[in-house]
């Protein structure tokens, strides 16, 4: 749709609603590559907006941080204010606004593609179940995967890098130092939330907490893996009821494994799957792709 490749899964007509999508004063949009940390800063941003206070359901995340690419305008309406919304656009393909602000987060292009790998061999909905990581990284050098190049998608947010309305990070600098990130969004978000965090310190560990990848193993897994299964628990929004039933009538093998939405979230994981051929092919792309740019110190040539 519009020249973007998206998961098959998804409603057309929900796609369509974000892609077109006009955004509000206060808006926040996290917009990130898949597998590149998408839902750990949506959760890190949730957490923030709510001062540290755990939801009472995690079922919930569906409504108070939506992936709008899946749920459309019934996300974006029934998310409670203030909050941020999910997405993999690529900046060329939304629509902007000053009074709005944007969060990306880059990931080390290897990592990410066998992130990518295990989540669509594991997620039935993107009927790869028996697919192999060779035919996959096919797939992702050629850039004809959903959301298209990865390169593409980071090199059109880099350049957007220094707006006043954008916050960026690596999904490495995550892993290194999670408290500087939040102190960092928490301002850009406005500082009413970095009041919080200085006055109570409480709100500051209460967010790392929640953030982390136990904790989001933990309360998550579950919320991801209704959408494999024929049942609906929770907030039956439009967008995920079409991910189920189209997963579903895909009639996946029976003992087809949970969906491990959140695997091992490591950094340098490609090491235990790329041949030696494949690293010298992406390190060609990634010297092709990033030439000129900081890209190349953020993701040095290995």
């Amino acid at each position: 749709m519009d020249g973007i490749r998206y998961p098959e899964m998804f409603s057309p007509k929900c796609f369509k609603e974000a892609l077109e999508y006009k955004p509000q004063p206060g808006d926040v949009f996290i917009d990130i590559y898949p597998k590149c940390g998408s839902t750990w800063m949506q959760n890190v941003a949730l957490y923030i907006f709510r001062k540290g206070k755990e939801l009472g359901n995690p079922l919930e995340s569906l409504r108070a941080a939506p992936f709008i690419d899946m749920l459309g305008m019934e996300g974006i309406n029934s998310m409670p204010r203030p909050g941020a919304f999910k997405t993999h656009l690529p900046f060329s393909h939304m629509s902007h606004s000053p009074e709005a602000k944007y969060i990306f987060v880059a990931r080390n292009p290897k990592d990410c593609c066998v992130s990518f790998f295990h989540h669509a061999r594991n997620h039935p909905g993107f009927g790869y179940w028996d697919g192999e990581f060779d035919d996959f990284f096919e797939l992702f050098i050629a850039g004809e995967l959903e959301y298209n190049d990865y390169f593409d998608h980071l090199l059109d947010w880099y350049s957007h890098r220094s707006d006043p309305n954008v916050f960026y990070t690596r999904f490495e600098d995550m892993k290194k130092d999670m408290t500087s990130v939040v102190l960092k969004l928490s301002k850009f978000l406005g500082q009413e939330y970095l009041d919080a965090i200085e006055k109570d310190n409480n709100v500051l560990n209460n967010i790392l907490q929640y953030s982390s990848f136990d904790h989001m193993n933990k309360k998550l897994s579950d919320v991801h893996n209704m959408q494999k299964r024929d049942k609906f628990i929770g907030p039956v929004l439009e967008g995920r009821k079409h991910c189920i039933e189209f997963a579903a009538s895909l009639n996946p093998p029976e003992e087809l494994p949970e969906l491990q939405f959140f695997r091992k979230g490591i950094v340098g994981d490609w090491r235990n799957h790329f041949s030696p051929d494949q690293n010298e092919r992406l390190n060609r792309k990634m010297l092709e792709k990033m030439k000129g740019t900081e890209l190349l110190q953020w993701y040095p040539i290995e």
